[in-house]
């Protein structure tokens, strides 16, 4: 009973929170938010109901559901952005070639997770609850969560087959009904009711006859009478069948031309296909510069689509910093984009692309710009070590003040300003190495922005120093004493390397050499490697000149997942006691980070 009685507080809290309405409606080419018409421009959110990038070094499994936290933080991000929708990306499907353990939204033809659904519950209420409407594709063109081709898997056949083969489109009509006429385990509220959902998609970048479409999409209607319904097929021009089709209520396309000018022309050519007819939108594009980037918005303004949305953003993690994904077609260096920039994004002007869309998303709705806010307090994350702070990100903050004191009344000192919580990949956020070793510590956080520095976190603390720990992420060769061989710092193939974007990577029997100027205690080396013939070699001196060879521990954190490619993660440790660590190379190596552990 008590179980039941808070289930009731819960649905009934945030029932009373939503905010809209109305359901998005469509009257001729435009959708309209009861009398008003709805323009957006915002972003693709791929990770909002299913994590794909939890890519920390120590972690073999990338695929996780996200928790609250994660989900209001990209919400809000898109609030703040005046942006007022979100894509999200597809159901994944069971694939029994990836890791066991693999969480799936489908596991079979009728066969769902529940608690993957819970999070999709948990996406819609927190929708309401930030005024963010959501266009939901539901099956993937694509195989790397799992898609049209695992439908046809789980009965023998063939991927084409999915588009035709009359059991394969009943399996996927389950789907589609008990996504449908699912109940919001949350809120209480039927999918099916729920406003904050602005359309199904029949799938995203679906390559199929207009047939298969015709079926789906009058399924979806007969099921469902209160939203619309998009067509995902993939396409940089409108087809006919589409715009002509009456249970097709949204048109979009796709665009990832190499030449703005190409996207443009395609996008003023459906734009006429469209006019007098259907809504008419960008579901995807990406991958120009942010020149070309306002010129397709302002296409999209002049030409009356009904929004654009951008690929991609990938929002706050909640072991602190962003999660990262880089787009190896995007020209190995465009990644997904976070709010609301930063220098880590400095070479596809991330800065200045996010103010932008910013500006143009307001615009879109005829509405002045308004001012940004001061952030919300972060959450400082337990610590360890001073060397390990971390702490939960706060919405549209550009770096964050840390400060420490000895004792709870103060008096506290600010230590570090500005520091930007998307400089590094999956790495803890800041290493206090100015404690007294034998001393206790509290600390707490600020965030900033343009606008003001917010309230202090919590207090978390007190922290004894052991240690200190000199760190070393190549974001370039400062820290280096000595080296000799071949050796060269890296940030492409990003994605390879768990999205680490700052790497010194040396060939065979290159080595580099480190000093400190007290005792060093141990060492942990984070690398990637090529195969198992590859890796590292250690030696220790107390001179510089005669060296001791190290047997370190190893631990391997490779992963069975195969569809980026990854390198093998490999962790040395050891204890040491030396003045110099010499690190040698044994094959191709990628060094990742190297601590260094001393007593002072």
């Amino acid at each position: 009973m008590k179980r039941f009685l808070f289930f009731v507080c819960i649905t009934f809290s945030l029932s009373a929170s939503a905010d809209f309405e109305h359901f998005i409606t469509r009257d001729g080419d435009k959708l309209m938010d009861g009398v008003r018409e709805f323009r957006f421009i915002s972003f693709n959110i791929p990770n909002l109901h299913y994590v794909e990038d939890d890519l920390r070094f120590d972690r073999k499994m990338p695929f996780r559901f996200p928790d609250d936290y994660e989900i209001n933080d990209a919400l809000q991000s898109i609030e703040q952005m005046g942006g007022q929708v979100v894509r999200t990306y597809t159901l994944p499907v069971y694939k029994p070639s990836e890791p066991a353990g693999t969480p799936k939204y489908v596991l079979g033809p009728g066969q769902f997770n529940e608690e993957a659904f819970k999070t999709l519950d948990r996406v819609l209420a927190a929708a309401n609850q930030n005024n963010i409407r959501l266009i939901i594709p539901i099956v993937n063109n694509f195989q790397w969560w799992g898609g049209a081709v695992d439908y046809a898997a789980f009965r023998g056949k063939q991927k084409d087959d999915f588009w035709t083969d009359p059991q394969l489109i009943e399996d996927y009509k389950q789907t589609v009904h008990f996504l449908l006429t699912r109940v919001n385990t949350v809120t209480g509220v039927a999918y099916k009711d729920d406003k904050a959902i602005l359309a199904w998609e029949t799938g995203n970048e679906t390559q199929c006859p207009h047939s298969w479409t015709k079926q789906i999409t009058a399924y979806m209607k007969s099921l469902d009478s209160n939203h619309l319904v998009c067509d995902g097929f993939y396409t940089s021009v409108l087809r006919d069948d589409s715009i002509n089709d009456p249970n097709v209520d949204i048109v979009q396309t796709h665009h990832y031309e190499i030449d703005a000018r190409d996207m443009i022309d395609h996008i003023r050519q459906s734009a006429n296909m469209a006019r007098g007819k259907k809504p008419y939108m960008l579901g995807e594009f990406g991958f120009i510069s942010t020149k070309a980037t306002r010129a397709v918005l302002d296409a999209t303004i002049d030409e009356g689509l009904s929004g654009a949305l951008i690929w991609s953003l990938r929002h706050h993690h909640r072991e602190g910093g962003f999660f990262w994904h880089s787009e190896p077609s995007g020209g190995d260096f465009f990644k997904a984009y976070h709010w609301p920039g930063f220098q880590s994004g400095e070479i596809y002007d991330e800065k200045n692309l996010m103010a932008m869309v910013r500006e143009k998303a307001f615009a879109i709705q005829d509405l002045k710009l308004p001012s940004l806010q001061t952030p919300q307090p972060p959450r400082l994350l337990p610590i360890q070590q001073p060397s390990a702070i971390s702490w939960r990100g706060s919405v549209g903050a550009e770096g964050y003040d840390i400060e420490r004191a000895q004792s709870k009344r103060g008096p506290w000192t600010v230590i570090a300003q500005n520091v930007s919580d998307a400089k590094l990949q999956y790495r803890p956020l800041y290493n206090d190495n100015s404690t007294t070793i034998g001393e206790q510590y509290l600390y707490r956080v600020r965030a900033r922005n343009a606008a003001g520095i917010s309230l202090p976190s919590n207090i978390v603390g007190p922290v004894e120093a052991t240690h200190h720990i000199f760190i070393d992420e190549f974001q370039n060769e400062s820290l280096l004493f000595y080296k000799k061989g071949k050796t060269y710092l890296a940030q492409n193939e990003a994605r390879r390397h768990k999205e680490d974007i700052h790497r010194l990577h040396g060939e065979d029997g290159a080595w580099i050499l480190y000093k400190t100027d007290a005792p060093m205690i141990g060492y942990a080396i984070y690398v990637f490697l090529n195969d198992d013939e590859s890796g590292l070699m250690m030696s220790i001196s107390q001179d510089g000149r005669a060296f001791q060879p190290v047997q370190p521990q190893r631990i391997d954190y490779s992963s069975e997942e195969g569809e980026y490619g990854y390198l093998d993660p490999v962790l040395y440790t050891s204890s040491i006691d030396a003045q110099y660590l010499k690190i040698e190379f044994k094959g191709n190596v990628a060094l990742s980070r190297v601590e260094i552990g001393y007593a002072k």
